[in-house]
């Protein structure tokens, strides 16, 4: 009974030196290349393709192919639907993953008129016409709170489908 107890409190002793070793040396100098702070993604000056991997892929994945299983729906060939409904253009930059994102208004509206390329992401789901996000429809429209972004996106996918509009965003029916 009492080795159980003896080991115990010889673990107990080393722990704290243990985890000692795991604390930064606060005089540690940075790593060769990385002397200056970090900028914020706002000014750093990255591309938008980067943008979108470091805002948005996380989620719907570096093709914009979505995961159910993180219910995160699909951009590929399906996110130009959204211009195709009513509120579906406000939609796009209040989605919580848009309007909170790190990036300026004018990254955004790079970002989201990236994604909207016939040529990218949005591929065939573009309508005919398409006017482009500004920097100041992005400004105006993101301060807005999407509240309940599950019940929102139900209600442009039933208008979606009122269209005719086949739902492929890799998501269950009653996403």
């Amino acid at each position: 009974m009492r080795l159980p107890l003896i080991i115990a409190l010889a673990c107990a002793m080393a722990a704290p030196q243990a985890m000692a070793r795991a604390i930064p040396d606060p005089n540690q100098k940075h790593a060769p290349g990385n002397e200056e702070p970090q900028k914020p993604i706002s000014q750093a000056g990255y591309s938008t393709p980067v943008n979108y991997q470091l805002q948005c892929a996380g989620c719907h994945l570096g093709d914009g192919t979505g995961s159910r299983a993180n219910d995160t729906p699909k951009m590929k060939g399906f996110v130009g639907n959204f211009l195709k409904v009513e509120g579906g253009r406000e939609f796009l930059v209040r989605v919580p993953g848009m309007s909170q994102s790190a990036l300026n208004n004018a990254q955004l509206a790079d970002l989201l008129n990236w994604l909207l390329r016939k040529d990218g992401m949005a591929g065939d789901s573009m309508p005919e016409r398409y006017q482009p996000y500004t920097e100041e429809e992005v400004a105006r429209v993101r301060k807005v709170s999407l509240l309940n972004l599950p019940d929102v996106r139900a209600g442009l996918i039933e208008q979606m489908r009122a269209q005719g509009i086949e739902i492929d965003d890799g998501m269950d029916a009653a996403y």
